[in-house]
């Protein structure tokens, strides 16, 4: 039984990934679109929605790669997924923090719409990964405590 609901845990949190990416693949490129013909092309606009586009389009192909990986776990499958996500979980800060960096840099350098953009896409996308990420740690914790 605790092993069918982790393993439905992993799925739900796989399928919450799989629904921002596809979110991010749409209205990514729905901008990119939107703006393509316009002259002067809004650079800030442009580069937030390749950075949203790009990224749900990675999160889409992880989703689609890990989902033939969710099998039941024993104790040990269940710290070693544990570990994973504090991983993951301090990869997303890091990514939250290069964003914040790039727009930070952008601004200060002359107000570059492109890297302001950009950055703020990967703020965007750093913090969305961490708030998945830390409510599957919430629930396993939970588990763990049952």
């Amino acid at each position: 039984m605790w092993a069918d609901t982790l393993m439905s845990a992993e799925r739900a949190h796989l399928l919450r990934l799989l629904w921002w990416g596809m979110a991010c693949v749409v209205l990514g490129g729905t901008a990119l679109v939107a703006v393509q013909r316009r002259q002067p092309r809004p650079m800030l606009v442009w580069h937030f929605a390749v950075q949203t586009a790009a990224w749900g389009a990675v999160d889409v192909a992880l989703v689609a790669a890990g989902w033939q990986s969710v099998r039941p776990r024993d104790v040990n499958g269940y710290q070693a997924l544990r570990e994973f996500l504090w991983l993951n979980v301090g990869l997303d800060v890091g990514y939250a923090g290069v964003g914040l960096a790039l727009a930070a840099c952008g601004w200060w350098l002359g107000r570059r719409a492109g890297l302001v953009g950009a950055g703020t896409g990967v703020v965007v996308q750093g913090l969305a990964l961490l708030a998945l990420d830390a409510w599957l740690l919430v629930v396993l914790n939970r588990m763990a405590v049952a």
